[in-house]
């Protein structure tokens, strides 16, 4: 018997639905994770992305709630929607883990970062440095004789922006802080 010559997908001639639910689109999504400020929670949290080839692409912690002994990790991550279902689901099952949400999906969120940046550059350099802060509204809050740090904050996309910018004017080091983000309204 000869094999069925079927298209990977194709339902045309079949009664079967033969495309596959999973997508192969990676999207990034920015989770908001409330837990209990306590030894071992944040290993816990980086434990479960590492022990399951994950990636984090930006982290930020900081306690919210001194009395309650509650602290916010704010975690922007790539994956399939399936892989970022699972990370939710599987941080949720954490036990010292309160909450769980993805700002990207449950609405209009507000994202920013703040990054150092050093520039080191001399003449006319300093002060193409200068007109470029200016438009991207950075600070200067070190100057000196060979070199300028910029204070930035903005969204991720600004910060990059900003960043590749000042590479071929003198770029020396980057500091970033990584995404803070709070979801919009009530």
């Amino acid at each position: 018997m000869s094999p069925l010559n079927i298209k990977k997908g194709s339902t045309k001639h079949s009664a079967y639905n033969l495309r596959s639910n999973f997508s192969d689109v990676q999207e990034t999504h920015t989770l908001a994770v409330l837990v209990a400020n306590e030894p071992g929670v944040l290993a816990r949290v980086i434990g479960l992305f590492s022990g399951r080839g994950y990636n984090i692409d930006s982290l930020t912690v900081a306690e919210v709630d001194h009395a309650g002994h509650t602290s916010r990790i704010t975690i922007v991550t790539t994956g399939t929607p399936q892989v970022i279902e699972q990370i939710k689901a599987q941080l949720g099952r954490i036990v010292p883990v309160h909450e769980v949400h993805d700002l990207t999906v449950e609405g209009g969120s507000v994202e920013r970062e703040l990054a150092l940046i050093k520039v080191e550059a001399s003449g006319e350099k300093r002060v193409e440095l200068l007109r470029l802060a200016d438009i991207f509204r950075a600070q200067v809050v070190d100057s000196t004789l060979q070199s300028f740090v910029f204070q930035i904050t903005g969204t991720p996309e600004k910060v990059d922006a900003f960043v590749d910018l000042m590479r071929p004017l003198g770029l020396v080091e980057v500091a970033r802080t990584g995404v803070a983000a709070l979801s919009r309204g009530v």
